[in-house]
């Protein structure tokens, strides 16, 4: 890949796309270049990896050739008008921003862009990210092959219609947090029963990894191979009804309806 790549902003989700994309070798350092606010944060990003880093986001912006636009939403317009002048009419801007529309991008900048709303993830950072992209009328299938190569140099990614973009951070976006929150419970669980702590916490992740591989390897339906572990009055099927009198799905269920709301509000 010859092309250039431009973070503006430096946050954890740049941090973990910069990370993957390094370790796969897909782009090297010196084709990176970042921005930040912060001295602390340039530091960090520069000695971690090796990328050039400044606080000039025009700098950022004028060098790309393919420029992420990794800030909150509330400064999102802010940083638009900080660089439009320098923007080059080839350069394919990506937001990572949640809730950003491709029309947003437009009229923000107010001419006619290259422009890709995207929702990556934070296990990006080790290689395993869900991203799901939408791209506008401008966008060739060069330019989409050249994007969708930097995506999955960290993980998956899923392109999908824009109108269903508001659906994706409550599914692979955020959803993460959630699995964070059961693996800790699991090692709860288990260090209640005497499994010390690291052992648990090693124990329930690896069996949440192996238990997401199957559905993705085996291309089976989840309640299969659910039910493949329950077997008839054993201890799983006793655990799955504790759950579903707990309203496991449920909470499930309400916590991406919340998610969504919220994204659908920015």
């Amino acid at each position: 890949m010859n092309k250039k790549i431009g973070f503006i902003g430096s946050g954890k989700m740049a941090q973990a796309m910069i990370k993957g994309i390094l370790s796969s070798a897909t782009y090297a350092p010196e084709q990176i270049k970042v921005s930040a606010k912060s001295d602390e944060t340039l530091n960090k990003v520069k000695r971690q990896y090796s990328v050039h880093a400044t606080k000039d986001n025009t700098e950022v912006a004028r060098w790309a050739d393919i420029l992420f636009l990794a800030v909150k939403p509330d400064i999102h317009k802010e940083v638009i008008q900080e660089i439009n002048a320098v923007v080059a009419e080839h350069t394919i801007i990506i937001t990572v921003a949640a809730g950003i529309t491709l029309d947003d991008l437009e009229s923000d900048f107010g001419k006619k862009i290259k422009a890709v709303r995207t929702m990556p993830n934070t296990p990006s950072f080790v290689g395993e990210g869900m991203s799901a992209l939408s791209i506008n009328d401008r966008v060739t299938s060069d330019d989409l092959e050249q994007v969708l190569a930097i995506f999955r140099s960290f993980g998956e990614v899923e392109v999908v219609a824009e109108k269903l973009m508001d659906s994706i951070p409550a599914i692979s976006g955020s959803s993460p947090a959630y699995v964070y929150m059961f693996i800790e419970a699991l090692a709860d669980g288990g260090v209640k029963d005497g499994i010390p702590r690291e052992q648990a916490y090693r124990l329930a992740a690896q069996a949440v990894l192996g238990a997401a591989k199957m559905v993705l390897e085996t291309g089976m339906h989840p309640g299969e191979l659910k039910d493949q572990v329950c077997t008839p009055g054993g201890a799983t099927i006793e655990a799955v009804s504790a759950l579903e009198l707990n309203g496991f799905r449920s909470a499930v269920l309400q916590a991406m309806e919340s998610c969504t709301k919220k994204i659908k509000n920015l």
